[in-house]
């Protein structure tokens, strides 16, 4: 076999691999709910901390969370959750995640390499792989989400992250100091370039409490990261006091929120894991609204002896038609309310109108229909309803000019 068949095999192996890998990240995000990366402009705000107890609190409230640790210069998850020894292969010839709790199970460079003090010096292209390799060649299986923590900064990892999940969003930590805010905003900068979405900003070591006296301190400020988030038009997910029973905890591998359940630091997490659970139900609730949206209509046709008349604003009665499927379900005639600026509008929305058809209506009105979410089409004629939003619906309905009839 001569060099250009060895080149071209080897060429073919490669886009193979590639080809496999693809296959098996798509399957692995396909069966985890939420994904959120954990950001910082700079280094030193206890980001890596913060991810952590974030995935402790979602787990203790009963999610089933994996972290994934893409610090790949100073992984220190492990470390932090109490892990020993390297990861083994599950039946699937996959990576099995370091588990911390029935459920909450991790991922670190740190527990694929024997030598825990070892230097990792990697340039892009490898760092680019191993991330991708943490998602499709690992056996996470079904979770509520998945927290990644990245290094500091706005370089190869994120951006890596961001491309392979591209429906993954971002939480940025920051202390209270003007520095550290500075270097967030070229974090929030990031995300827009990006077109990632922000779910918040949490400020850390937000004030500490003297243990023995009782005063509070602003070590490093304090309010600079609502401020932040106020300015950018952000949620403020929460403060972290600053406690040196975190540090000890954090040091020994043991959870602050097992040993200390009543301190600040415990309640802090546990309230912005509410917070986080409660957006993402939130855009639950909105995207099924949406989907009902997209899938139900109902219109209102102002009508004259069965028939749209061009007179909208002083008909006397108006067809409800109920859609769903694109096939017409349900038509109800009602009378309207009297005539009075801003009295349809309002009358309408309240029926549950999305769509109305009309034969001419005024700018003014048009502008008071869409603040209500209902699309106005005008221009329409002179026919039966059923026969107007079949027409409608088949993209076949013929309009002309707005009939304004006023």
């Amino acid at each position: 076999m001569d060099e250009s068949q060895k080149t071209g095999r080897s060429i073919s192996d490669q886009k193979n691999a590639q080809d496999a890998l693809d296959v098996s990240v798509k399957g692995s995000l396909n069966k985890i709910k939420n994904k959120i990366i954990v950001m910082s402009g700079k280094g030193g705000v206890g980001k890596t901390s913060v991810s952590v107890n974030l995935s402790i609190a979602l787990a203790n409230k009963g999610f089933k969370v994996g972290l994934m640790d893409v610090d790949l210069h100073g992984p220190d998850v492990p470390r932090m959750l109490g892990f020993k020894g390297m990861m083994d292969l599950s039946e699937n010839r996959k990576l099995n995640p370091m588990k911390y709790s029935e459920n909450l199970k991790a991922v670190s460079i740190e527990s694929l390499t024997s030598d825990k003090d070892a230097a990792i010096i990697w340039r892009g292209p490898i760092k680019h792989s191993t991330i991708r390799q943490f998602i499709g060649d690992v056996e996470w299986g079904e979770l509520d989400y998945l927290i990644i923590d990245s290094p500091p900064g706005t370089g190869d990892e994120p951006l890596t992250v961001v491309q392979t999940i591209p429906d993954a969003k971002a939480i940025i930590v920051t202390t209270p100091q003007e520095i550290s805010l500075a270097d967030v905003r070229k974090s929030i900068s990031f995300c827009k370039t990006v077109g990632m979405k922000i779910l918040g900003l949490i400020e850390n070591m937000s004030g500490f409490t003297c243990p023995h006296c009782g005063e509070k301190l602003n070590l490093f400020g304090y309010g600079g990261g609502e401020r932040t988030a106020k300015e950018a038009e952000l949620k403020f997910l929460g403060r972290i006091p600053f406690d040196l029973n975190l540090v000890s905890c954090g040091d020994s591998g043991s959870s602050i929120q097992d040993k200390y359940k009543d301190s600040e630091v415990t309640r802090a997490f546990l309230s912005i894991a509410d917070i986080i659970s409660k957006i993402k139900q939130e855009t639950k609730i909105k995207q099924e609204i949406k989907n009902r949206r997209d899938n139900t209509m109902k219109f209102a046709i102002p009508l004259a002896d069965g028939k749209l008349t061009a007179h909208f604003g002083h008909c006397k009665e108006f067809a409800f038609i109920d859609v769903e499927e694109n096939i017409i379900k349900k038509k109800e005639i009602m009378v309207p309310p009297a005539h009075e600026p801003g009295v349809l509008p309002k009358w309408l929305h309240e029926q549950g109108v999305n769509v109305i058809i009309a034969g001419g209506m005024g700018n003014k009105a048009q502008v008071l229909f869409n603040e209500q979410d209902i699309k106005v089409v005008t221009g329409a004629q002179p026919l039966e309803p059923e026969e107007l939003i079949n027409s409608y619906l088949n993209n076949a309905l013929v309009t002309g000019n707005n009939l304004c009839d006023h």
